[in-house]
């Protein structure tokens, strides 16, 4: 099972699928937009991630109570939605530009809609794949109409019960669409790994979708842990320099840090085998070199096995460690030369 996204093939067959979310880090400069652009080309990292809003699209403004950030929230506290949306946003006449430079670094690049004249923008753009954030997972009418596009969709579930989340990806499948990923996902920011709750991704797979993990816990530790139990996608925020500030800084990978994710996911992915135990074709040699039981001393025929002329040592060809106490006391039938492994004819 596998969904295309742009040139890549996503599932478990093939190798972590990483995701590299701007989000508002570019702080308002285009040129360090496509900066990070670059940055993530260099990493290694298969996809660039794009959000398309602006905070007239996404909220209203209004300063009341609930249209603010709790003053206790440790990146945002006291703002109003509207005043951060306008200051993390992407301008959309960036967007064609963004695109571009992606494509031609070779990245796949989408985005996150949040509403329908963003699916409008990125039709145009000919974006490859639509992601549905978490506090959209509710939104069903936003779903249907990206499902509807043929595009695979990569659902984040963040605050989601299982609930919700079986009816984002019903509301896709009535759409005619089934290239479906959903992401384990703490809308937290930033997130603590304690409540990251890994072992929930298996609940996600029982969906029929193919999951991944959106995380917005500090390092790549928590996302290699996913890989483990089955995320084959895995999207990051990233930062050109967290020392530089941004929206989402805090949180946000360095370049050189993106880079290592791409490594050591792969190497975790490719270290998951088939679930089986037994000799590995490397380790032939090995097994060269595993105890047994040889002589240690000359010997002369009719003197008896003691462990002073009998050990368990390395390499293998002898007789097994376990049938020492079986050999001990007996008669050797010949004279026998240090460094013969014992055998039964031996004795």
């Amino acid at each position: 099972m596998s969904v295309r996204i742009g040139g890549h093939r996503v599932g478990p067959g093939h190798r972590p699928f990483v995701v590299a979310e701007m989000s508002g880090n570019h702080n308002g400069s285009l040129e360090r937009a496509l900066a990070i652009v670059d940055a993530v080309a260099d990493s290694g990292a298969q996809a660039l991630k794009l959000q398309t809003y602006t905070a007239d699209t996404i909220t209203i403004d209004v300063d009341r109570p609930e249209f603010r950030v709790s003053d206790g929230h440790a990146l945002w506290g006291g703002e109003t939605l509207y005043s951060l949306y306008r200051r993390a946003h992407t301008p959309w006449e960036w967007h064609g530009p963004l695109f571009a430079r992606a494509r031609s670094r070779g990245l796949t690049v989408f985005s996150s809609p949040f509403d329908p004249t963003a699916v409008e923008l990125l039709e145009s753009l000919d974006a490859p794949a639509y992601k549905i954030a978490s506090s959209e997972l509710v939104d069903l009418p936003l779903i249907e109409l990206c499902a509807r596009t043929g595009k695979p969709l990569i659902i984040s579930t963040g605050m989601g019960t299982l609930a919700e989340v079986s009816a984002a990806v019903e509301t896709a499948r009535a759409a005619g669409n089934d290239q479906i990923v959903v992401l384990g996902c703490t809308a937290a920011y930033p997130a603590d790994p304690s409540e990251t709750d890994l072992r929930g991704l298996p609940l996600l797979a029982a969906t029929g979708a193919l999951v991944g993990l959106s995380d917005h816990t500090p390092g790549i530790g928590v996302p290699l842990a996913a890989v483990a139990l089955g995320a084959c996608l895995i999207e990051k925020h990233v930062t050109l320099s967290r020392a530089d500030g941004g929206v989402d800084s805090a949180f946000s990978l360095e370049p050189a840090e993106l880079a290592a994710l791409v490594v050591e996911s792969e190497r975790a992915w490719s270290a998951l085998g088939e679930g089986r135990v037994g000799p590995r074709p490397s380790e032939r040699e090995g097994l060269r070199f595993r105890r047994s039981l040889y002589v240690v001393a000359d010997v002369r025929a009719g003197e008896a096995v003691s462990r002073d002329n009998v050990r368990s040592i390395r390499p293998a060809g002898g007789l097994p460690p376990a049938a020492l106490e079986t050999v001990l006391g007996r008669a050797f039938r010949a004279d026998v030369a240090r460094g013969t492994p014992l055998s039964w004819d031996l004795v």
